[in-house]
């Protein structure tokens, strides 16, 4: 069994881009999300790139206990790998100091809410970890790549007046009212290899190559390629920035190599 490629599924967005280069192709349309969510079945990780024009709603997304009381289903963890950012873009986390719930709602409805987050400039590279319950909020002239549990769950406080359903008392309920720890510190495993992510839902590594490196498949998992700069040939196979590739569980090691220098990330659930 070899490596083979995941489709792209790309979803308009009132706050997206035209412009998604080079990952993609520019777009007649505003594309605001890049899916790789798998062609026959669903991943147990998803995968997307999101491109962002505008402001993205304040938000905030349960953990599996939360969502299992809410819902019956699994909750939402992801992180964020940074890719492109405009002079002074910004992404939201958490407070910047504790809130009470009633000042949460209060500031939610009169629209406080954002002078209330900690805005957070960003930089090509940077890593965040959402943990469930964390507000968040992404500001426009952001790229970035999103590494989640392969969930839609998402409740909004507060969208700028926008004409969508807001989630109030359920996102009540779930935020984290405490600020948020920052960005991540990425501990490094050799021969290019960071490790950006850990946690029950997935493991990621950023690979940064200058040379050959194999990769070797889990016997009883799989793990995923998320090609962010560069091209070279994967298992014998070209490959370009905007690729997700998937290794089957028990597929033979095979090379990545790439031309000159590329950057991708790896990506699987733990044990």
């Amino acid at each position: 069994m070899k490596p083979r490629l995941v489709s792209p599924y790309f979803r308009e967005m009132p706050w997206g881009c035209l412009y998604l280069e080079p990952w993609f192709p520019p777009q007649e349309k505003r594309m605001g999300e890049v899916w790789f969510r798998g062609d026959e079945e669903p991943l147990p990780i998803l995968v997307k790139f999101i491109f962002t024009s505008d402001r993205l709603s304040v938000q905030v997304h349960p953990g599996d206990e939360d969502a299992q009381r809410l819902e019956g289903t699994p909750g939402k963890t992801e992180m964020w790998h940074i890719l492109r950012a405009d002079p002074g873009a910004r992404i939201a986390l958490g407070p910047r100091e504790p809130l009470s719930r009633e000042h949460l709602r209060q500031a939610a409805l009169s629209g406080e809410i954002e002078a209330l987050l900690n805005w957070v400039e960003v930089l090509p590279g940077d890593t965040y970890f959402i943990h469930p319950g964390t507000i968040h909020a992404i500001g426009p002239g952001v790229t970035l790549c999103e590494i989640q549990q392969h969930r839609d769950l998402t409740y909004r406080l507060h969208d700028y007046g926008r004409p969508r359903e807001l989630h109030l008392e359920k996102a009540l309920q779930v935020a984290n009212l405490d600020p948020h720890p920052g960005r991540s510190t990425p501990v490094d495993l050799g021969q290019g290899r960071l490790l950006l992510a850990f946690c029950p839902y997935f493991a990621t590594e950023l690979w940064a190559l200058t040379h050959a490196l194999p990769c070797r498949p889990l016997e009883d998992r799989l793990l995923l390629l998320v090609i962010l700069e560069g091209e070279g040939r994967l298992a014998g196979e070209p490959f370009a920035a905007g690729q997700v590739w998937l290794a089957p569980p028990g597929a033979e090691a095979f090379l990545v190599e790439p031309d000159g220098a590329a950057r991708l990330l790896q990506t699987y659930v733990p044990e």
